[in-house]
């Protein structure tokens, strides 16, 4: 059943100030006092954050975290001893990043306990980019990039694979005295990835030069081995866990409160994800319905085909932005956006995404926005020290994830398909997606729903039945988002929370009697960063976010 979202609470987010009620007694030595002193901080807190090595690999033993714990808390007291009164929102916003990457690294210790809970944890191997700054989900902090690699391998880059593969048997055996869980669903998906990393393993086999390579060849092998033996052990282990996999909904509203400042409860992520649920399918319909007399959208049916439609709709995205003033559209936003253009999929094998890309690729391509920001991030990065790179534990997810679904429609409501107005209708089922899959996880962290459950909701709620044509991907979101908090619901709240920053920006210009440009929002918003969208309408707006800080056992 969907319920009415209560008005009130939208003018409580927008009107609400920061409370910040964490702050613990100064101590006596401690003389941080400006921003310079701030950017030292998150350099040396960076640099304590990645662990030490034992026998060659991270180190995430239980008496490990024990003993670095005082000098953890010695930071903490160090961040809150600044006094940012009087400091420029931008810096504000950024002791605030520190603060919340903090709390990530608490809350890792005292709940998430990916080390224990989460075989997935331990794969090293990682293909491709993602398409966000940070790989999504909990890693350990000796992963091994193929896609940073050349090859044949360089000098350089051969010594730097060596150094990497030697992590891996390491980390294999520390995660057979580490994983002492009992999270059921975190098991049984995780022993999948695991096995997937052997594969992986003998593809780069393969590659360029490898196999003649006797020293890397050796550590591969020695590796494969190394992956093999996991997997079997935790496929004997599994058989013994029965415990849940979510965190339950105090933990969940905690962690998105005080990590990733999302303004909001897991009940009010309920409530928003139902309410878009039903939107999306109510627009869908009434798109259908408008369109009844027109032409039936056609899939591409050939590889040529595919790549005919692919170049013309990637053309037509970016001209639309430029011409229309949407956005300032950077020399290299055009080739970041070329380079993930897809492949033509056969029909038995497609995927939700492909099987949208293949109507009109245009939606997914708006979607691409991620890889706009990574491009800013590469070539053009804010000038701030604490957002040049990733922010821990997924922090960025409400902006990226909110970003690039938000954009789908706005694009959309700005004209995009003003000529081919079926390619509306792909827009709403991609919006149902999402909510539906969102749903699913947030009962799933509840432990109200299995993880197979939650995707029951994520494939029944989704249009068309276009969930249930490859179920790969269906166990690959469900599983993802079931292992980092937040991120299955970030698409729909980020947007809403987006939607939300877009309005107060506009009634700012209105009061302030000055013009509202689109362009000027989206370059002021690419300007920023990926951080939380809470403190990028601050950023915006001097709207102070609203924080309240759950009250548990994490101080």
């Amino acid at each position: 059943m969907i319920r009415p979202f209560p008005i009130l609470f939208l003018f409580f987010l927008i009107s609400c100030t920061f409370k910040k009620e964490t702050e613990i007694p100064h101590e006596t030595d401690i003389t941080l006092k400006n921003y310079t002193d701030l950017t030292k901080l998150f350099r040396d807190w960076r640099a304590f954050e990645t662990p030490p090595l034992f026998e060659g690999a991270p180190d995430y033993r239980t008496e490990t975290f024990n003993k670095r714990n005082p000098q953890f808390k010695s930071f903490r007291n160090k961040l809150m001893s600044i006094d940012t009164l009087g400091w420029p929102i931008d810096h504000q916003v950024d002791w605030h990043l520190i603060w919340a990457e903090m709390n990530g690294y608490d809350f890792n210790q005292r709940v998430l306990k990916p080390w224990q809970r989460d075989p997935a944890f331990y794969v090293t191997v990682w293909l491709e980019r993602s398409d966000v700054p940070g790989h999504e989900g909990p890693t350990h902090h000796k992963i091994l990039d193929l896609w940073t690699y050349n090859f044949p391998l360089s000098k350089n880059e051969r010594v730097r694979m060596i150094k990497e593969l030697k992590v891996i048997p390491a980390i294999n055996r520390q995660a057979k005295e580490n994983l002492t869980g009992n999270a059921k669903d975190l098991w049984i998906a995780g022993i999948k990835d695991i096995r997937n990393q052997s594969i992986n393993l003998n593809n780069i086999l393969k590659l360029s030069g490898v196999s003649d390579d006797s020293a890397v060849a050796t550590l591969i092998n020695e590796a494969i081995l190394s992956t093999n033996q996991l997997a079997g052990w935790l496929e004997a282990e599994a058989t013994s866990k029965n415990g849940p996999s979510g965190l339950g909904k105090e933990h969940y509203t905690w962690y998105q409160q005080n990590v990733h400042l999302v303004p909001l409860t897991w009940e009010d992520e309920v409530m928003i994800l139902k309410r878009e649920l039903a939107r999306a399918w109510t627009a869908l319909k009434l798109e259908e319905h408008r369109n009844r007399d027109l032409p039936s959208l056609t899939a591409a049916n050939s590889p040529k085909a595919y790549e005919e439609k692919a170049i013309a709709s990637a053309k037509n995205l970016m001209n639309f932005l430029e011409e229309n003033e949407i956005l300032t559209v950077k020399d290299y936003f055009r080739d970041a956006l070329n380079k993930h253009l897809g492949a033509y999929t056969p029909e038995s094998t497609r995927n939700f995404f492909m099987i949208t890309a293949h109507y009109d690729p245009r939606p997914l391509y708006s979607h691409f926005y991620h890889w706009f920001e990574l491009a800013i991030m590469d070539r053009n990065p804010p000038e701030s020290p604490l957002r040049k790179k990733a922010l821990l534990y997924n922090i960025f997810d409400s902006r990226n994830e909110g970003t690039a679904t938000a954009v789908e429609e706005m694009f959309m409501q700005a004209g995009l398909y003003d000529k081919s107005p079926r390619v509306r209708e792909l827009v709403y089922i991609m919006i149902a997606q999402r909510a539906a899959r969102g749903l699913g996880s947030l009962y799933a962290h509840a432990n109200e729903m299995t993880m197979e459950e939650a995707g029951s909701i994520h494939s029944e709620f989704t249009p068309r039945g276009w969930m249930k044509t490859e179920k790969e991907l269906l166990i690959f979101e469900q599983h993802l988002y079931l292992r980092q908090p937040g991120y299955g619901s970030s698409y729909i709240t980020g947007k809403y929370l987006l939607e939300q920053t877009l309005a107060d920006f506009a009634k700012m210009k209105e009061n302030q009697e000055k013009k509202f440009v689109l362009s000027d929002f989206f370059d002021e918003l690419n300007a920023i960063g990926s951080i939380p969208v809470s403190l990028t309408r601050w950023e915006m707006t001097g709207l102070r976010p609203t924080i309240n800080i759950f009250e548990s056992d994490s101080k």
